[in-house]
């Protein structure tokens, strides 16, 4: 991790994303005070979502299940809009 004055980010902001991309996470300081940090964004996959969706203890109530297991139902015959 590197830090850097805000003047210093401000004038080579082209170069900071440069090595942010690459990897780097970078502290921003102002008067010697961390600021902010600049980090990669995490890749998001589907496989990702499976995995949080997996392990999450959250359950849906009937209701709502339904009206999914129904609008599922809808796009997989076909239209669900046929008089658009």
């Amino acid at each position: 991790m590197r830090t850097m004055t805000a003047t210093r980010v401000s004038r080579g902001f082209s170069e900071v994303l440069d090595a942010v991309q690459h990897g780097d996470t970078i502290t921003i300081t102002r008067a010697g005070v961390p600021v902010a940090e600049l980090r990669p964004v995490p890749v998001a996959s589907g496989r990702a979502l499976s995995d949080a969706l997996d392990a999450s203890t959250v359950s849906l109530d009937d209701t709502f299940e339904a009206d999914i297991t129904a609008a599922t139902k809808l796009l997989s015959n076909g239209n669900p809009w046929p008089d658009a």
